[in-house]
């Protein structure tokens, strides 16, 4: 995924994932990756919803969850300066902003 073009959105727009299709060749590197896109959603909220989507298929990944997951990957690698900045502090305050419109 070195040489992956990047791209903008971590989903495909009206993608829905199914049980249906030929089952992917590795699963331990399924698991593997999707794993590590859970442990990435801490400081990235924007993956949640992809990330979530990919693994309720973790028991029995397909080639289409596959290519969903790489997916995800080339986005990640278009934004990797994205996501929350976690510092360790003395203070046990939190400070949120929120657009009322």
């Amino acid at each position: 995924m070195v040489d992956a073009k990047p791209i903008g959105t971590p989903f495909v727009v009206g993608q829905h994932l199914s049980t249906e299709g030929k089952l992917f060749s590795d699963p331990t590197l399924f698991w593997s990756l999707a794993r590590a896109l859970q442990y990435l959603t801490i400081t990235r909220p924007d993956l949640s919803f992809s990330v979530n989507s990919i693994c309720y298929y973790m028991h029995a990944p397909t080639e289409d969850h596959f290519r969903a997951l790489k997916h995800i990957l080339r986005y990640v690698k278009g934004t990797v300066h994205h996501g929350l900045q976690l510092h360790r502090t003395s203070s046990r305050e939190l400070l949120a902003y929120s657009d009322a419109d």
